[in-house]
């Protein structure tokens, strides 16, 4: 992502990040793309979980996602990482702060007044 992001964006892209797995989902496509079976022997875990942690990641547009034919006739996901950069500094959430779209839910002390 090349623009500032917004604070919408800039949410769901440190949410998707806020997870030990995806972090090292990113980590493991730094060299290359690679298909969903590969990386969950990789990384030791489950399809079903890997899916859901990509899908985390594909929504926030750090990864994309292509289902490819391989040379037997199965359809095989290869997920590669997209280009991305972003700078947090106080400013920079300021600024994305004022272009927040989502309501803050009120908390349960808030939520008794």
């Amino acid at each position: 992502m090349d623009e500032v992001p917004t604070g919408d964006e800039l949410l769901k892209v440190l949410g998707a990040l806020g997870n030990p797995h995806r972090m090292r989902i990113v980590g493991a496509l730094l060299d290359g793309r690679n298909y969903v079976s590969a990386l969950a022997r990789e990384l030791g875990i489950g399809r079903p979980l890997l899916h859901m942690h990509l899908q985390r990641l594909e929504a926030a547009g750090l990864v994309v996602g292509t289902l490819e034919l391989s040379e037997s006739g199965k359809s095989m996901k290869y997920f590669e990482l997209t280009p991305f950069c972003f700078a947090l500094t106080p400013q920079s959430v300021a600024s994305a702060a004022l272009t927040l779209t989502e309501e803050e839910r009120p908390t349960m002390k808030e939520s008794a007044k």
